[in-house]
C-alpha cells in the first residue's frame, strides 16, 4: 500500500448501520450517522464505505420481506470495493426476529461464518484478505409497534455480545460489543438516537485506530 493511498473501510450492515431515525422513521444525513461520525474522525487517510440495509440477516432468507439474506450479497459487496484494508461487520438483530426462531448462539454463528468469508476472501491488498471486526449489536430497547415481530428477542439479544465474543476469540478476529457503548432508542426498541450515534462512531474510531496503528 501506497503512503497516500486511503484506507478503504466497509461497514456491512443493516438498519444500524443505513442510519435508521427512531423518531421519524427517517434517515439520518451521512454526518449524523455513526459511519460518517466516523469518517470524520478518522480524517482524508481513511475511506468509510456505507454497506447499510435496513431488514438485513446474517444468512437467512426473509419469506416476508425478500432480499435481505446478508450472506448472498457479501462476496459480491467484497469485490465490488476491492481493495479493502477492514471489513466491518454488525448484524444480527433482524435475526432476532420470531419468524426466524434462531438461538442466540445461532445467530453468533451465523455473523461468524460471514467474517469467515471475509477471511478467506482476496479482497484485500494484493490479493490478499482484508482484516476483520464484528460487532456485536447491543441488546433490544422498549419493544412498541415492533412487540410482536421480536417476540422472545430482548433476552436473546443479551446473550449475542457474549457468544459474539467467544466465536471471535476462537477464530481469531477483532471484536467490539456495542452493547458496551450504546443503548437501543426506547422509541422503537431496536434503533438508536442521535447521541447513540456519536457515542458509537467515536467508539469504532478508536478501535480502528488501534487496529491500524
Amino acid at each position: 500500500m501506497k503512503n497516500n493511498e486511503k484506507k478503504e473501510i466497509l461497514c456491512f450492515g443493516d438498519s444500524l448501520t443505513w442510519g435508521w431515525n427512531p423518531i421519524d422513521r427517517g434517515r439520518y444525513p451521512f454526518e449524523k450517522r455513526w459511519t460518517g461520525i466516523l469518517q470524520k474522525e478518522l480524517g482524508e487517510g481513511y475511506h468509510i464505505i456505507e454497506e447499510g440495509l435496513n431488514g438485513r440477516t446474517t444468512i437467512w432468507d426473509d419469506p416476508i420481506e425478500g432480499e435481505k439474506n446478508g450472506k448472498k450479497y457479501l462476496i459480491p459487496c467484497l469485490e465490488s470495493h476491492m481493495p479493502l484494508d477492514l471489513v466491518i461487520i454488525m448484524l444480527g438483530t433482524n435475526d432476532l426476529k420470531q419468524r426466524f426462531n434462531k438461538s442466540a448462539f445461532e445467530i453468533a454463528a451465523a455473523a461468524d461464518s460471514l467474517v469467515q468469508i471475509v477471511q478467506k476472501s482476496r479482497a484485500g491488498r494484493h490479493s490478499q484478505s482484508p482484516k476483520a471486526l464484528l460487532i456485536s449489536p447491543p441488546p433490544l430497547g422498549k419493544l412498541t409497534d415492533w412487540e410482536e415481530m421480536m417476540e422472545d428477542g430482548y433476552e436473546k439479544s443479551k446473550k449475542l455480545g457474549r457468544y459474539y465474543e467467544m466465536f471471535a476469540k476462537d477464530h481469531q478476529y477483532l471484536f467490539l460489543n456495542a452493547g458496551e457503548i450504546v443503548k437501543s432508542s426506547d422509541l422503537d426498541g431496536l434503533h438508536w438516537e442521535e447521541e447513540e450515534n456519536l457515542k458509537f462512531g467515536k467508539a469504532v474510531t478508536k478501535k480502528v485506530k488501534e487496529i491500524f496503528v
